[in-house]
C-alpha cells in the first residue's frame, strides 16, 4: 500500500491551529467529508470519537493515527494533518501530539485497515521522515514528504 493511493492534497492540513482533540477530529471530519460528499461529517466524527473511547490512537512521539470502520465508505481515505501547537490526545506516552494521520476505512476491509495501519505507523517511525513532516514549510512540501 502507498500512502499515495489513499491520500490526496486536498486532505492535507499543515500547521493548522486546534487546541482540543474532539475540535480537531470534528474538523477533520468535516474536511473529509467536504472531499468525499458521499460520506456524513456526523457519521465520521462519530465514529471517530467512538474509537477514541476505546484508548487513544495517539501512538507516542507526537503522532496520533486516529481510524474507523465506515458504513457507505467506498474506498480507504486518509488526511493528514500536522498542528501548529502539540495538543493533548492522551498519548501512551503521555506526549502532545502535532502529526496526525485519520485514516478511514470501508465498513467490511478488516484486513487493508490492519495492513494499512502497520504501513502508516512504520512509515512514522522513520525519524528522518518525521522530522521533515515536522519541518515542512507548506501542504505541497507535507504532501510530498508523506507520499
Amino acid at each position: 500500500m502507498e500512502i499515495k493511493s489513499i491520500l490526496d492534497p486536498e486532505c492535507v492540513m499543515h500547521q493548522y491551529e486546534c487546541n482540543s482533540k474532539k475540535r480537531l477530529l470534528e474538523t477533520i471530519a468535516s474536511h473529509l467529508c467536504d472531499q468525499n460528499p458521499e460520506l456524513d461529517p456526523g457519521n465520521v466524527f462519530s465514529a471517530l470519537i467512538a474509537r477514541e473511547r476505546l484508548g487513544s490512537t495517539g501512538i507516542g512521539q507526537g503522532i496520533a493515527i486516529p481510524h474507523c470502520r465506515i458504513k457507505g465508505c467506498s474506498q480507504t481515505i486518509g488526511v493528514m494533518v500536522t498542528l501548529k501547537n502539540p495538543i493533548d490526545f492522551d498519548a501512551i506516552d503521555g506526549q502532545a501530539v502535532d502529526v496526525i494521520f485519520v485514516l478511514i476505512v470501508p465498513e467490511d476491509h478488516n484486513q487493508d485497515h490492519l495492513q494499512t495501519l502497520a504501513k502508516l505507523a512504520e512509515t512514522f517511525s522513520d525519524s528522518s521522515r518525521l522530522n521533515k513532516i515536522r519541518a515542512a514549510k507548506d501542504t505541497e512540501e507535507l504532501y510530498n514528504i508523506i507520499t
